[in-house]
């Protein structure tokens, strides 16, 4: 495979973003919960007060400077309505005057600015203090209450979120009243405290990008009134906030669910601007790329946080003291097959068996070294300016094209058939299996590689192969990869076993969107008797540098290619020196210069029986 299957999903959703959407007309706050309040949410009894439990924060001059910013904010109408709550109200002696007027002025500042669930005051005091339906308690109490913020508040018979009761299980005709000392404390999640900590602006600025977080409306959650001009009228309707980064094929983790436990390595602003700057070269598209702008801005910046979120529920204490799997890997064999081209290419793994940096997460050298930790409602922010993932683990991957996937072949050459005009292929791909009994099983490439079998011996051939997902302004070794006749057929003939010669061409986009094209090799041969890797950089000591990405673009007609044209005379052909039978297992474009992976420097010699399959294993 080219390219993981995630990259194309976060692409398609990344260009989407960027395209203009629209919001339904929000409805007034209160009228998003339409729930019919039956008898199981209705306190009975003695004990029941007639009035709401707006009227008796009112009535109770030791809530008034609580009173004050819930009517500033707009939430006395729910307080007063028929919806049940449970409300924990500071009373005055540490809730102050000054405080509640630092509130409603934090709350004025932001109203209009950002999306009403977003604004600071509602979610870290207002909500903070609510929790939907009837709540009482008993001498035996001892849970989480789950708050209309979503945070999880501990309450006890003697406290709730750190503050002593004073009042408990005061009933009203719309739920229940408790009074405490001062505020409960609002404990940020991950995502949350991405913007509230000044070193961090740079990486909340993307996440809070208004392209990715957004309010949804959410039709079958709201309440449906009738038809008006054949469009559904809702009488009550449901809005989330929704980050599209959050999504399962792209970052895989829910950074603002209060359920989740994570743990996410965070740039400082000094860090990421030092990123941006190294990374924005790499994604370089042409002018006429679809969303190009987009991308440039997204693309850069997407390769900083894709790695850098780690699943507690994937990684335990004892999984921590080996290797980190962040919530952008691939778990499985067949997975990391499917995503990377080879099951042992580890990317987004740190430690154990990843193909760089193998120090194990917590080493001097490791991951989570030298991080300040930050402990959120769901797990760590664990910042740093002093950044250890490294590119090469991460988005700056081998590219492995298999010459059997069906989508790697762009084309073979053609001839015109003399008899009907009508052009036909000159050879026929056939794929050709390396069974386990074969000395070369271990060696292809997916023990599988691609026979040319030609449908006409008088003329060379060619085969155009698609290459996806490369970065610009990189350089890249690029080899191509045969197979000797022998790994199919134990028996092959002297005849099969012949050697040909190859001219290889690559293509690819400049900025302006043209084509250019650059022979790579004029005639190279191959070795027969070998898995042979044959470098095809015109510099054996320099890589080969596209001017403009194509990483993560959907392309059905891709901008890079590459031609192998089979370069043999016809003498050659009768004196039995080459043959113009190709055998291909896989085209490797690999990052120049990889040294020092696992400790020991990475080699593959030309012409040579390649092991590097071998010891990707290892």
């Amino acid at each position: 495979m080219t390219m993981s299957i995630n990259i194309f999903n976060k692409v398609r959703k990344l260009a989407k973003a960027f395209l203009p959407f629209y919001l339904f007309t929000l409805l007034p706050l209160f009228a998003a919960c339409a729930d019919t309040w039956d008898d199981h949410y209705e306190k009975k009894g003695d004990d029941l007060n007639d009035a709401s439990i707006w009227q008796a924060i009112t009535e109770n001059g030791n809530l008034s400077n609580f009173a004050k910013v819930v009517k500033a904010c707009g939430y006395d109408k729910a307080l007063n309505s028929s919806q049940v709550f449970t409300v924990f109200a500071p009373t005055n002696e540490q809730f102050t005057a000054q405080e509640a007027e630092e509130l409603i002025a934090g709350y004025n500042a932001e109203k209009g600015k950002v999306n009403e669930d977003d604004n600071t005051v509602i979610k870290e005091f207002i909500q903070n203090h609510i929790a939907m339906y009837n709540h009482s308690i008993s001498d035996m109490s001892n849970d989480s209450l789950v708050m209309m913020n979503g945070k999880k508040a501990q309450l006890s018979n003697t406290s709730f979120g750190g503050q002593p009761l004073l009042e408990k299980n005061l009933h009203y005709n719309n739920g229940v009243l408790f009074t405490i000392m001062g505020k409960a404390k609002y404990f940020s999640n991950v995502f949350e405290y991405l913007r509230k900590d000044a070193d961090l602006d740079s990486i909340a600025n993307f996440f809070y990008n208004s392209h990715f977080y957004r309010k949804v409306f959410v039709p079958e959650r709201s309440v449906a009134g009738g038809l008006e001009n054949g469009k559904t009228v809702y009488l009550d309707s449901v809005f989330v906030q929704q980050n599209d980064l959050f999504d399962w094929d792209m970052l895989d983790a829910e950074l603002n669910h209060e359920d989740s436990t994570y743990w996410m390595v965070v740039p400082t602003n000094k860090e990421w601007k030092k990123l941006i700057e190294e990374y924005e070269p790499y994604f370089n598209y042409d002018d006429n790329t679809p969303f190009r702008d987009s991308m440039v801005y997204t693309m850069p910046r997407m390769a900083i946080v894709d790695g850098t979120t780690f699943s507690r529920t994937l990684n335990t204490d004892a999984h921590l003291t080996d290797s980190a799997l962040s919530t952008s890997a691939a778990e499985t064999y067949v997975s990391r097959n499917y995503s990377w081209g080879n099951p042992n290419l580890h990317y987004y793994q740190f430690g154990g068996k990843s193909l760089v940096n193998t120090q194990k997460p917590f080493s001097p050298t490791g991951i989570f070294s030298n991080t300040e930790d930050i402990v959120c409602s769901n797990g760590l922010v664990k910042k740093t300016d002093d950044w250890r993932i490294n590119k090469l683990n991460t988005f700056y991957q081998w590219l492995i094209i298999e010459a059997e996937d069906q989508s790697s072949i762009k084309e073979v050459s053609k001839s015109e058939n003399t008899t009907t005009k009508e052009k036909e292929p000159t050879v026929t791909p056939i794929t050709r299996k390396v069974m386990n009994n074969n000395r070369f099983y271990g060696k292809v490439w997916s023990d599988a590689f691609v026979e040319f079998e030609q449908a006409k011996t008088t003329v060379n051939h060619s085969v155009t192969f698609n290459i996806r997902n490369v970065l610009s302004n990189i350089p890249y070794d690029i080899y191509l990869v045969t197979a000797p006749a022998v790994a199919n057929d134990s028996n092959a003939t002297e005849a099969e076993r012949i050697p040909t010669k190859v001219k290889c061409t690559i293509n690819y986009h400049d900025q302006s969107g043209q084509t250019k094209s650059e022979v790579l090799q004029q005639g190279v041969g191959t070795n027969p008797n070998v898995v042979d890797y044959i470098l095809l950089n015109p510099n054996p000591n320099e890589g080969f540098v596209f001017p403009t990405a194509t990483f993560g673009l959907t392309e059905s007609e891709p901008q890079v290619t590459l031609d192998i044209e089979t370069k043999v005379s016809s003498s050659e052909l009768r004196t039995k020196k080459f043959q113009r039978t190709m055998r291909i297992d896989c085209i490797m474009l690999i990052p120049h210069g990889i040294a020092n992976v696992n400790e020991e420097r990475f080699e593959i010699e030309p012409h040579g029986d390649g092991d590097i399959y071998q010891w990707l294993k290892y």
